[in-house]
């Protein structure tokens, strides 16, 4: 089955290159003089029979005299037309946000929040399903910024140590809230918890059946870029459910070429049995103190 992907390359306000949305790899690298800031990303459709339900976004943006790394994952369930919407619609709407500039987490907050209800108000076009998110945001190769709600990951590796940026957001460790919101968590039926015995997150766009229990709210981390930086792994939980984050890590660190890297790791997953959908993006610091 085809994997849905978007790689878009912007030079200033231009169109430089477009990727076709039936491709499963892709890569493009930053405009910035004096930085060499590539991204590389690669999906696998995974053992089950519906179609392939992992989206990617990835771009570089020039936006007047800034530059911004618009990096994502969207791991849909119950179909494909959450994340569908999530890659055409989310990082507009954060973009589009008043105070994105001066507010960022504030902004994207807002934003995540909006599109949820939009997507909850499009129900009857877009199904009962939902997605995942995991994005991340570079400012000027200097500056971070990832949000999330799911299992899609967020990892940084600085001085070949990986750092988790994002948060699990699993049942079993959001049990308190969802009861709270009257909903409730069960390992049955299957073998991890879910809330209301259906769904294994406790956060994600859509699921209007489950809405009431569930929410869009995003943890969000901010990092800095410095000299020790040498990569970032954005991948769905088909990866991280069969490697470490230090594991991702040391298999591509020495690896220069992005997009290679993300096919390392997705192919490494699959050797290691992982059944699900796999989608994985790299972004690569490379610079002359690097090995």
């Amino acid at each position: 089955m085809e994997a849905y992907v978007l790689d878009q390359l912007y030079v200033c306000d231009a169109k430089a290159g477009f990727g076709s949305s039936a491709s499963d790899t892709g890569k493009g690298k930053s405009k910035m003089s004096g930085k060499q800031i590539t991204h590389g990303f690669h999906l696998i459709k995974g053992k089950s029979n519906h179609a392939m339900e992992d989206y990617v976004f990835a771009q570089f943006k020039q936006v007047q005299d800034k530059e911004l790394g618009l990096f994502a994952i969207f791991d849909g369930h119950l179909g494909h037309d959450v994340p569908d919407y999530l890659q055409s619609h989310l990082f507009d709407n954060i973009l589009n946000e008043h105070d994105f500039w001066t507010e960022t987490e504030t902004a994207i907050r807002r934003a995540y929040d909006v599109t949820d209800k939009k997507i909850l108000d499009k129900a009857v076009d877009l199904g009962r399903g939902g997605s995942t998110a995991v994005t991340a945001i570079l400012f000027n190769g200097e500056k971070l910024i990832v949000a999330n709600v799911g299992d899609s990951r967020a990892v940084i590796c600085k001085n070949g140590v990986a750092k988790q940026l994002s948060v699990d957001h699993e049942p079993a460790n959001e049990r308190e809230d969802i009861e709270h919101r009257g909903g409730f968590v069960s390992r049955f039926p299957g073998d991890v918890p879910r809330v209301d015995g259906q769904l294994a997150v406790a956060r994600a766009f859509g699921d209007k059946s489950l809405k009431r229990h569930l929410t869009s709210e995003p943890d969000i981390a901010e990092e800095v870029i410095d000299e020790d930086t040498e990569l970032i792994i954005l991948a769905s939980d088909g990866l991280w459910k069969v490697m470490s984050n230090q594991e991702a890590v040391d298999l591509v660190k020495n690896t220069k070429d992005a997009q290679t890297a993300a096919k390392q790791l997705t192919e490494e997953a699959v050797t290691r049995k992982s059944k699900d959908d796999i989608s994985c993006i790299v972004v690569k610091f490379q610079r002359s103190f690097l090995c």
